[in-house]
């Protein structure tokens, strides 16, 4: 028989209480009482803090303490179910990268490259990887200044099993930090769709390394990092306080913008705007932009960091969004051209991503479904129109649908983030939005502080890819011989094909 919820706990409470399964305690250490040890255990249905009910002692200033060694069984211990949608979700998101990203990009290029972009998605993983173990994790993640982190956490020193309480309290330091991780490999990833076909592999990764210390890691910590300039939602004393729930700034803005910059200082590829260059196999493009659909649940979702009811409203929102964007393209591409493409689903279908990103967690339906038809819009016109009248070669549209559907993101998250979805922006015991963001939020005025968020971003990124785009280019070089471009990068960078047909 299936006992109710509260009969459940106070079983399993019990036997704690009776002493089976209960940490061992010093002789001279208080013991919980049953209520503290159910309340430990309700506060993991929750996704709360475990430790609430043992602060029932006041210092002398009247705040809250512990008495020392007063603890349960649920302090410091990973929730199951948490913990193992955050796995998943990191699954997820690196998913996205490999193969998703790697399909719709390879699909999108020309066949003689179709192998260059996936060596770089696979080379952004390792690479990626590598910095995050050594520095890149503990700048992002760990206390410092608002700006950036400390090394506390080099070399992922004490990122163990049990959860950092500064952003969860129930999944485990080390799933976190590799959670995190799927998101530093793709932002980079976005990158090379700008300027595919037509950079050198060594500059590619030197520009990523780069790129990498100067503009990734310091926005992720301004953005998510618990003491960062712009973590509105979390940090008490943000200078901005901004929301980007999973990555409109960090992860769009910053890779689009800095995409844009790139490809304009890479110049054109030879025979841009005078040969035709249909993209090789829009199957393989089909079915990356599904992969990146179903990943970016871990994506979105995911970023709840605990398997709620806030996940459950982003899973939610996600949908709508991206559903919608992916019909409203097509259909302006019907309206204007009579015949709606493949093409254009799956640009709305990455554009609806792109928008709801950074408001998912923090909307409603009906916010959405609104966010989706701006995303099918407003991308498409940049894409369709603009791209032309300004004559840049973003090869695969990294700019027109990740930096406008990023920046616009994160604008009307300030319109349309309502707190009857999301506790933390609403008054409360967080002391975040109990000091100022909860108050913009109600007064409709939090876009002000988007606005702000994003124009740090914009700064950060323009800047840091002009910088490190002319260090590059002094170093090794930016571009292949014309003749390495024109024969393929395939054959010439990795002395493979993608595809052999044999007579």
């Amino acid at each position: 028989m299936k006992l109710p919820k509260f009969t459940a706990i106070a079983a399993i409470a019990c036997l704690y209480g009776a002493g089976i399964s209960t940490p061992a305690h010093a002789a001279d250490a208080p013991a919980p009482t049953l209520e503290q040890r159910v309340a430990g255990l309700e506060a993991y249905l929750t996704n709360s803090d475990p430790t609430a009910s043992l602060k029932t002692a006041k210092d002398k200033d009247g705040n809250a303490t512990i008495p020392e060694g007063l603890t349960t069984a649920s302090v410091g211990t990973s929730g199951p179910g948490h913990n193992a949608w955050q796995m998943a979700s990191a699954a997820l998101v690196l998913f996205m990268t490999l193969p998703g990203l790697a399909l719709f990009y390879g699909g999108l290029v020309r066949r003689k490259n179709v192998l260059s972009v996936c060596a770089q998605c696979f080379l952004l993983a390792g690479l990626v990887t590598i910095l995050w173990w050594a520095v890149g994790y503990s700048f992002a993640f760990s206390t410092g200044k608002p700006y950036l982190g400390d090394l506390s956490f080099a070399f992922l020193k004490g990122v163990n099993s049990a959860p950092n309480t500064n952003y969860s309290y129930w999944v485990s330091h080390n799933v976190f930090s590799m959670y995190q991780l799927m998101f530093a490999i793709i932002t980079p990833a976005l990158i090379i769709g700008a300027i595919a076909e037509r950079m050198k592999f060594s500059a590619i990764l030197l520009f990523m390394i780069l790129w990498m210390f100067i503009v990734y890691f310091p926005l992720a910590h301004m953005v998510w990092g618990a003491d960062g300039l712009m973590n509105g939602v979390w940090n008490a004393n943000a200078s901005i306080k901004a929301m980007d729930f999973a990555g409109g700034t960090v992860v769009h803005m910053s890779s689009g913008w800095s995409a844009l910059i790139l490809c304009m200082m890479v110049g054109k590829r030879i025979g841009f705007g005078k040969e035709p260059m249909p993209p090789h196999s829009l199957v393989l493009c089909m079915v990356g932009t599904g992969m990146l659909w179903v990943g970016w649940y871990g994506f979105n979702a995911g970023s709840a960091v605990a398997a709620d009811g806030i996940a459950a409203n982003a899973f939610t929102t996600t949908t709508l969004a991206t559903a919608v964007a992916s019909f409203v393209w097509a259909m302006a591409e019907y309206i204007l051209r009579g015949k709606p493409s493949i093409l254009g689903f799956c640009s709305g279908a990455v554009a609806g991503l792109v928008v709801i990103t950074p408001a998912c967690g923090f909307v409603n339906s009906t916010g959405s479904v609104i966010i989706g038809i701006l995303a099918g819009l407003i991308p498409f016109i940049f894409v369709v129109k603009l791209k032309a009248v300004f004559g840049y070669d973003d090869a695969l549209d990294t700019f027109g649908v990740h930096a406008v559907g990023g920046t616009l993101g994160a604008l009307v998250t300030g319109f349309f983030a309502d707190p009857a979805v999301n506790g933390n922006i609403a008054k409360g015991t967080n002391p975040a939005t109990t000091n100022g963001l909860a108050d913009l939020v109600a007064n409709h005025s939090a876009w002000i502080e988007q606005l702000k968020a994003m124009g740090v971003t914009l700064v950060l990124a323009i800047v840091g890819t002009l910088i490190i785009g002319t260090i590059v280019k002094a170093v090794v070089g930016l571009r292949p011989a014309p003749e390495v471009e024109t024969q393929g990068l395939d054959i010439n960078e990795h002395g493979e094909e993608g595809y052999i047909l044999e007579a």
